[in-house]
């Protein structure tokens, strides 16, 4: 018995080990003075030079905003039409074009992303000589593109959540008069709340980290933010990038804190107010 705890502790230490000390690295070296990004100068005291050069570059910048406002949008419509499949496949049984569906919605979860980049830049292309739109690629083109493949994380994280709905509190509702959409607002958009959260910071994360599918249907004025990192990584990397994947980690970081905490606080209100509801009966 200790042999095998000693192993899973040393497993699980060496699993974070492989996962972490890498982004640690990368934040130690994004303090560092010197130009080479795997040397530190022990000559020198840490800097925050890299940090200042990289808020004065346009470039960078203009990419991170543009990824934004991409994540941002692509987050929203990817959580819109991903909850109503989900509800759809979790609520509506079998019906007429149910396996179709399920496998379009799924489909872009096993996709290569080249496959997928490479279609929609032939149906962007298609469009535009058919009905002439879209004009060119950029902000639009990116975000429906972004929004095909992260919609289907939404449909399976909002799915699962449903699976497992307590489906009497919606049958309560409806006996006691309430309208179905009343039911839906009031009970089940609240109760699934934390999965449709967990949703749109996963489209976000996959809209914001991805370059695959947006070098396929970007135009020359829309470059995200990753298009530019790795143009910078081929041309070997510099300090600055160190400095703008700490800033990364850190915003994400947060925001995974953030909402781990609110989704526990929403879960404790709804176990407090059902055992209220138990006592009152």
């Amino acid at each position: 018995m200790k042999s095998r705890s000693w192993f899973r502790r040393f497993a699980l230490f060496f699993g974070f080990a492989f996962l972490y000390v890498p982004i640690l690295s990368m934040v130690f070296f994004s303090f560092n003075n010197s130009r080479l990004v795997t040397v530190w100068d022990a000559a020198d005291s840490p800097t925050l030079k890299w940090y200042r050069a990289l808020l004065s570059n346009d470039q960078i910048l203009g990419a991170a905003w543009l990824s934004i406002k991409v994540a941002a949008v692509t987050a929203t419509g990817a959580v819109i039409l991903g909850t109503l499949a989900g509800l759809v496949l979790a609520r509506f049984g079998p019906f007429k074009g149910r396996t179709l569906l399920s496998g379009m919605t799924t489909a872009p979860l096993v996709m290569p992303e080249v496959i997928t980049g490479l279609s929609l830049l032939l149906l962007f292309v298609f469009l535009e000589q058919l009905i002439g739109w879209p004009q060119g690629r950029g902000f639009a083109t990116i975000v429906i593109a972004h929004i095909t493949f992260a919609m289907a994380y939404v449909t399976v994280v909002v799915q699962s959540r449903l699976a497992t709905f307590d489906d009497s509190l919606e049958e309560a509702a409806l006996d006691l008069g309430a309208r179905p959409a009343k039911v839906f607002f009031r009970i089940t958009l609240p109760l699934i709340l934390p999965a449709i959260l967990s949703g749109w910071l996963l489209a976000f994360t996959l809209s914001w980290d991805d370059l695959v599918i947006s070098q396929f249907v970007a135009g020359p004025g829309s470059t995200t933010l990753p298009m530019v990192v790795f143009s910078k990584v081929r041309l070997g990397v510099s300090p600055d990038i160190n400095a703008l994947a700490t800033i990364m980690v850190t915003i994400v970081g947060l925001g995974v804190v953030l909402s781990a905490l609110y989704m526990r606080r929403q879960e404790r209100r709804v176990a407090l107010e059902m055992q209220m509801a138990k006592s009152e009966k």
